[in-house]
C-alpha cells in the first residue's frame, strides 16, 4: 500500500533500484538444447539443469539412459557456478592441485568440472550443470551450451 502511494505520488525508484538482466525460461531451454546437441553428438547421455543467478532451477533434462543420479549433480554443479561466480571446474583444481581442501566445507560447492556461469555484460545471470560422463566431457557439453549463449542472444 505504501508503496503504491510513493508510485501515484510521482516519486521514481530509479536512483534506488538497478536494471538486471535474467535469464528466462526460453533461454535457458535453448542453451540446454545445444549442450545436448554435444552429448547426443558424442553419444553421452547425461542430465542437464539450468538455474537462474540465486541459484533455483530453470530447467532440467535427462537424456535417455542416463542414471538418475546424474540431475541432482548437474543441478549441484550449475548451484556451484552461480553461488561461487565461477566454473566448478575451479574448485576442483583448487581441492586436487592446491590441496584446498576446505572447499569440501563450502556450503552448496560441489568441485566436480561440469558447472559453468552464464556471463552477460561481465555479470552472472545464471548456470548451466552437466553430470553423467567423466568430469572433463560434462565440462565439454556445459561449455557447448554456454557457446551458443551470442547465437541466442542474437550477437
Amino acid at each position: 500500500m505504501a508503496l503504491g502511494g510513493c508510485l501515484l505520488s510521482g516519486w521514481t525508484a530509479g536512483a534506488q533500484l538497478g536494471d538486471k538482466q535474467v535469464i528466462t525460461l526460453a533461454g535457458a531451454t535453448k542453451l540446454a538444447a545445444a549442450a545436448e546437441e554435444e552429448a547426443v553428438k558424442n553419444q553421452w547421455n547425461v542430465g542437464i539443469a539450468n538455474v537462474d543467478d540465486g541459484g533455483h532451477l530453470l530447467s532440467r533434462q535427462r537424456l535417455d539412459e542416463t542414471q538418475t543420479g546424474s540431475i541432482e549433480i548437474a543441478i549441484q554443479k550449475a548451484q556451484s557456478a552461480v553461488n561461487f561466480k565461477r566454473p566448478s571446474k575451479a574448485l576442483e583444481e583448487a581441492l586436487v592441485t592446491h590441496n584446498r581442501t576446505p572447499v569440501l566445507k563450502l556450503p552448496g560447492a560441489i568441485p566436480i568440472e561440469g558447472g559453468l556461469p552464464i556471463v552477460v555484460n561481465e555479470k552472472g545471470i545464471g548456470a548451466l550443470g552437466v553430470s553423467g560422463v567423466t568430469a572433463r566431457q560434462d565440462g565439454q557439453i556445459a561449455q557447448a551450451g554456454v557457446d551458443a549463449l551470442p547465437k541466442i542472444l542474437g550477437q
